[in-house]
C-alpha cells in the first residue's frame, strides 16, 4: 500500500504530487522505483521501457548525467485513478551548462496507490546559471506554483 490512494481529491493528490516530489528530489533511484509496480510501463521523452529494474537503470544512467538536479511538481489535473502534473527541474551537464527542463506527466494508480504508468514529455532549455530558481528539495510549508516561464 501506497497512501493516498485512489480515488483521489484535491488534497490527496497533492499529496501524492509532492510525495513524488520529494522522492525524485533525493536522487535515489531505488527509493524512486518503489512507488511504482513491478510491471510499471514508462515513456520517457523518446524511451520506452517496463518494470522496476528498468526503471532504476533509467534513473541511474539520469543523474549521472544531470548532476545538481532540483525538481519542481504542481498538479494540474485528476480524475478517479490519474493525475497530470507539470514540472521543471535544474541541473548542470559535465561541462557546467545549466540546463531548465520543463514537462508534463500523466500518471495511472493500482488501488493500492502504486504507479502503473508514467508517461511524461520533456523539453530542455539552457539557462546560465545566474537565472537558476530551483536551488533544492521544496522548503517545508512552500506551496507555491511554477513560474510560467
Amino acid at each position: 500500500m501506497r497512501p493516498p490512494v485512489p480515488p483521489f481529491d484535491l488534497e490527496s493528490a497533492k499529496v501524492k504530487v509532492l510525495a513524488a516530489e520529494n522522492a525524485w528530489n533525493t536522487r535515489d533511484p531505488e527509493k524512486v522505483a518503489a512507488a511504482y509496480t513491478e510491471d510499471s510501463v514508462w515513456r520517457n521523452r523518446d524511451e520506452f521501457f517496463t518494470g522496476r529494474a528498468a526503471i532504476v537503470e533509467f534513473l541511474t544512467r539520469k543523474w549521472a548525467s544531470e548532476n545538481g538536479y532540483a525538481l519542481r511538481k504542481d498538479l494540474w489535473a485528476f480524475e478517479g485513478n490519474r493525475i497530470a502534473v507539470r514540472f521543471q527541474y535544474e541541473w548542470h551537464d559535465e561541462s557546467g551548462q545549466w540546463w531548465r527542463s520543463y514537462g508534463n506527466e500523466q500518471w495511472e494508480f493500482t488501488p493500492k496507490g502504486l504507479m502503473s504508468r508514467r508517461e511524461a514529455s520533456i523539453n530542455d532549455v539552457r539557462i546560465p546559471e545566474s537565472a537558476r530558481r530551483i536551488h533544492g528539495p521544496r522548503e517545508p510549508g512552500d506551496d507555491s506554483l511554477l513560474p510560467q516561464q
